[in-house]
């Protein structure tokens, strides 16, 4: 009979499952923030991308990775605010307005 790893009975899978099960929150949290679900998926995908960078000494020295998963998300929403915000302050910065298609029949 196999036994399925769960968190916090020190199984192999533990760290992961416990890892894994932020997921949906994670997604709801960027999504919050963004405003777009692509760009949450694209969000938590880049939060899971550091996590594993990490050896699994690195891992395994945070001690709550859920908290550890919702602050890098956040700060990865926000610097995709920061970084659409000022595009926008440069492109006005330029003269230029972003690009609005005419409506059919509209003389302007």
């Amino acid at each position: 009979m196999s036994t399925r790893s769960g968190p916090g009975d020190g199984g192999p899978d533990a760290g992961l499952d416990a890892v894994m099960s932020e997921r949906g929150l994670l997604i709801n949290l960027a999504y919050r923030l963004l405003g777009s679900l692509a760009d949450a998926e694209d969000a938590v995908q880049e939060t899971y991308a550091r996590w594993y960078a990490m050896s699994a000494q690195q891992q395994a020295a945070i001690e709550n990775p859920g908290a550890w998963l919702t602050t890098v998300a956040s700060r990865i929403c926000l610097d995709q605010l920061g970084s659409a915000r000022a595009r926008r302050v440069e492109h006005r910065a330029a003269g230029r307005r972003p690009h609005r298609p005419r409506r059919p029949g509209h003389p302007g």
